[in-house]
């Protein structure tokens, strides 16, 4: 039976890079994916783009491919990757550019758009779903619009026999199921076998969080020698299913329980999970040790894919304002609770549209009602975040939190503040048909 091997290179856009090359250079991949988008990411990228036209695409684009590119070159390995961002065409000329300079020639770099649809979105003729929930004049203040695209376009740049792909916003499974969908010609309407595939691009989007990241908890789940975490792979077979790994001589770990907690990452409802590809179902999934970090998972299915697709909005949310001070030793809790209470009564009449306060290290996540005793804290660092409707009442709360230099109780120390513009994220879906996408290719 045919087998593709898959990797990921990559979890967020701001990853580790040493991972991804181990893995080009020892994994023996047929593909290499680097999954770099947020929806915070998106938009910051749009602003990036709005100041450079030829920007808007991964920072780290040239220095990923730089370190990749040749290896990959070299062993046959194809490389898909969302660092297109807001402007995967740009992403697609300094991919070329890198090849060329690496006398790498020959190289067919593809890029896909078509999911920016700010024009369509900002259009006040047409209502989508969704957008009633949105604050009045929401689209004066749209940044960016794109569509979640799935895993078509790449099949057909495959098909055209790209090298590299490089997309703006695709939902993270489909990056994988791309490929998988291309190398086993499977059916863009074959539900249980798109859901199975699926499920292995759901497990391995993440990077290192599926090889013990974000799993590891000292003296509970315990991960042997995370500063040298390994990347996964994914050996899938022509049914989806598919055996999870990670390259020998790396730290981290593969077991049943990492596998579990990636399986329920930011999954609502395990037997509905909607892409743009499938209702997958990973309610029946079978997750199985089938030696050392080796894991089996099959028994994925799903149904028809969604009439409409959804769309990630960045907005412009007001201003954003922030001081931090410590304090520390005797007394500290009591020192710093009198500051909380200066300055909140101090920035009570700023006409702030939000004010939170918080004491780091005692309420600041679980808040007052898990507070340890007051005789335990002996060092608490409080923190003064707000919101506000221009960047002169945000920089208030800057200005009161540093005032407490000599204005407030003694012996704080450490402070810190910002004021900046706020970008928002919102979602509402569009029907499908309204989203065209275009594929573009280059040869290096």
């Amino acid at each position: 039976m045919k087998s593709v091997r898959i990797g990921c290179g990559a979890g967020f856009s701001g990853d580790r890079l040493e991972p991804a090359v181990d893995l080009a250079e020892r994994g023996d991949l047929d593909y290499l994916v680097f999954e770099c988008l947020s929806e915070r990411t998106m938009a910051l990228a749009h602003l990036d783009r709005s100041k450079n036209a030829e920007g808007g695409f991964d920072p780290l684009l040239a220095e990923r491919m730089r370190a990749v590119l040749p290896i990959c070159r070299r062993n046959g390995t194809k490389i898909i990757s969302n660092m297109g961002a807001a402007n995967p065409r740009a992403a697609a000329c300094e991919v070329i550019r890198i090849a060329r300079s690496l006398g790498l020639g020959g190289l067919r770099i593809a890029c896909i758009t078509g999911d920016d649809v700010l024009g369509l979105i900002a259009s006040t003729e047409t209502s989508y779903a969704g957008h009633d929930e949105l604050p009045a004049g929401w689209r004066d203040d749209l940044i960016s619009a794109n569509a979640y695209l799935g895993a078509e376009p790449i099949v057909q740049a495959l098909h055209q026999g790209a090298d590299v792909v490089l997309t703006g916003r695709t939902a993270d499974p489909s990056l994988f199921l791309g490929a998988l969908a291309y190398e086993f010609s499977w059916g863009a309407d074959n539900w249980q076998i798109l859901g199975q595939g699926t499920l292995v691009g759901h497990l391995l989007e993440c990077a290192g969080q599926l090889t013990g990241g974000y799993f590891a908890d000292p003296g509970y789940k315990d991960v042997p020698e995370l500063a040298q975490l390994g990347f996964p792979f994914a050996d899938v077979a022509s049914d989806g299913s598919a055996t999870l790994s990670k390259l020998t001589g790396t730290g981290g770990l593969i077991s049943r329980a990492t596998c579990i907690e990636q399986l329920l990452y930011e999954v609502q409802d395990p037997a509905a999970y909607v892409t743009p590809d499938v209702t997958a179902d990973f309610s029946a999934v079978e997750i199985q040790p089938t030696g050392f970090n080796e894991i089996h998972v099959s028994r994925a299915t799903g149904g028809p894919r969604p009439a409409e697709l959804k769309v990630s909005l960045g907005l412009w949310g007001g201003y954003f304002g922030e001081g931090q001070i410590s304090y520390a030793g005797s007394n500290a809790l009591a020192r710093a609770r009198l500051a909380q209470s200066i300055v909140e009564e101090r920035l009570a009449a700023a006409g702030l549209l939000e004010l939170e306060c918080a004491l780091m290290g005692v309420n600041a996540i679980h808040g007052q009602a898990l507070s340890p005793p007051a005789s335990e804290i002996h060092e608490v660092r409080l923190r003064v975040a707000g919101r506000a409707r221009s960047m002169l009442d945000a920089e208030k709360i800057r200005r009161e939190v540093e005032a407490l230099y000599v204005n407030g109780p003694a012996g704080g120390g450490g402070i810190t503040g910002c004021a900046r513009r706020l970008v928002a994220v919102e979602s509402i879906l569009i029907p499908r048909e309204a989203v065209q996408c275009h594929i573009h290719m280059e040869m290096a």
